[in-house]
C-alpha cells in the first residue's frame, strides 16, 4: 500500500465518536496496527452511536465486509466517525468511517476503512427488545 494524499472528504466539522492515538502495544509483527484493534474500536463507536437511540443494552449482531485501504501506524491519531443509517423495531444500523491523521494528528489524513454495523437492543436476558427512542436522539446526544 502506498501513502495516500489528503482526501477532501475528511469529515471536517464532524465530531468523532472516538479518537485514539495508536501506541506500540497495538502493533503487529509488521509494525502496523493490528486490524483487530481497529475492528474493536469500530464496534465501540457503533455502540456509542446506538446508545443515542437506545440508552439501555445493545449488542453487535453483524459488521459488513471491511477492507483496509491504508495501514495505520504507531503515532497515528485515528478518528471513528458515526452516522445512524436506519432504526428498526429492535435494530440500529450504524455507519462507521475510520480516518487516520499521520504523525500524532499533525499530518496527512487518510481514509482507513468503513463499516456498517448492526446493533440490536436487548433486555436482561439478551432477547431483542424495542428501541426506546423511536423519535431519535435528543439534542444533547
Amino acid at each position: 500500500m502506498t501513502e495516500a494524499k489528503a482526501e477532501s472528504v475528511y469529515p471536517a466539522g464532524q465530531i468523532p465518536a472516538i479518537r485514539r492515538l495508536m501506541m506500540p502495544r497495538d502493533t503487529n509483527a509488521l509494525g502496523t496496527i493490528f486490524g483487530g484493534v481497529i475492528l474493536s474500536e469500530i464496534d465501540l463507536a457503533a455502540a456509542i452511536e446506538a446508545h443515542r437511540w437506545h440508552p439501555s443494552k445493545v449488542v453487535t449482531v453483524s459488521m459488513d465486509k471491511i477492507e483496509f485501504k491504508q495501514p495505520v501506524f504507531t503515532g497515528d491519531l485515528v478518528s471513528f466517525f458515526t452516522e445512524t443509517k436506519r432504526v428498526g423495531r429492535s435494530s440500529i444500523l450504524v455507519h462507521v468511517s475510520v480516518w487516520a491523521e499521520r504523525r500524532f494528528g499533525g499530518g496527512t489524513a487518510v481514509h482507513v476503512t468503513e463499516a456498517d454495523v448492526t446493533m440490536v437492543a436487548v433486555d436482561d436476558e439478551f432477547r431483542p427488545t424495542p428501541v426506546l427512542r423511536s423519535g431519535g436522539p435528543t439534542p444533547a446526544g
